[in-house]
């Protein structure tokens, strides 16, 4: 019997993946899999004292649990194929990949779903599977309290990036990309894998499986200018001066300010950013 290893973060999906544990492995028993339940407990590699081979992860969790298991998983050279049951706020990842928000339903998804290899970001020694970011907005999931996250879920990322803009500030940088080179003033600097950022379509065009990362830069302006200008973006594509949309391999991200970043909810390096897009570098299981 092939074996899954089910991670699940207790405090995901407000509580709900830990009432439902004992009901999604055995749904997995019932799919084939002998289920290995494991808690996840941040700060320690899963992988490490797990023996025998392991034919599927499971992660139950958001966008930043995945994020840490990833690391975690090339931290010990493995290759295994991984599904998501969505848990977090966002879940911006696992919807990509087109999984359902009802936990039981994605697990069937798992079940019966095929394994596909799509791509991932690496930055210095880290890697991310959606976006990684700096500037306004972008530390927003960092600074906001597990306890509201789960208490009023998205609203939470609206009222912290609210107070975010009472300090805005611009970040002046050299960005090094496939097709020369760019120095931009930027109030918000988005480099993504996926395409959505709190399920906003940010970066309109952009696959998990092309090959390439899309760098999507909020220039300085004033704060009308700057909202039409994005809001004009999310609506129609266009940048318009305001929005620098950028397609590349590889990236790299140097300023003489040392911002805050972000990768998927979780502390990313600091600048400057080697970013480079793995190609099929990870095995997922999509419905």
């Amino acid at each position: 019997m092939k074996i899954a290893l089910i991670l699940y973060n207790i405090k995901a999906g407000h509580g709900k993946i830990a009432r439902k544990i004992d009901k999604i492995g055995e749904a997995f028993r019932q799919g084939g899999y002998e289920p290995l339940m494991k808690l996840l407990r941040f700060g320690e590699n899963p992988f490490t004292k797990v023996e025998g081979e392991i034919d599927l992860v499971v992660v139950c969790g958001g966008d930043g649990t995945i994020n840490y298991v990833v690391n975690a998983m090339k931290a010990v050279g493995k290759d295994i194929p991984l599904g998501i049951i969505p848990a977090g706020t966002a879940n911006d990842f696992a919807g990509t990949l087109g999984m359902r928000s009802n936990t039981m339903k994605a697990v069937q998804q798992i079940i019966n779903g095929k394994v596909r290899r799509v791509d991932y970001g690496r930055v210095n020694d880290q890697y991310f599977i959606n976006v990684l970011s700096f500037g306004l907005f972008t530390t927003t999931s960092q600074h906001t309290p597990d306890t509201i996250k789960h208490r009023i879920g998205k609203a939470a990322y609206l009222i912290e990036g609210a107070k975010e803009l009472q300090h805005r500030e611009f970040i002046p940088l050299t960005i090094e990309h496939d097709n020369g080179t760019e120095h931009i003033e930027s109030l918000t600097t988005l480099v993504f894998n996926g395409c959505t950022a709190g399920r906003i379509r940010l970066a309109r065009n952009a696959k998990i499986d092309d090959g390439l990362l899309d760098c999507v830069i909020l220039r300085r302006s004033c704060n009308v200018v700057a909202f039409w200008g994005l809001l004009r973006y999310l609506i129609s594509g266009r940048t318009n001066g305001v929005v620098k949309h950028i397609r590349s391999s590889k990236l790299v991200i140097s300023s003489e300010l040392s911002p805050l970043t972000d990768m998927d909810g979780q502390t990313a390096p600091e600048l400057p950013l080697h970013i480079e897009c793995v190609k099929d570098g990870l095995a997922v299981v999509c419905p």
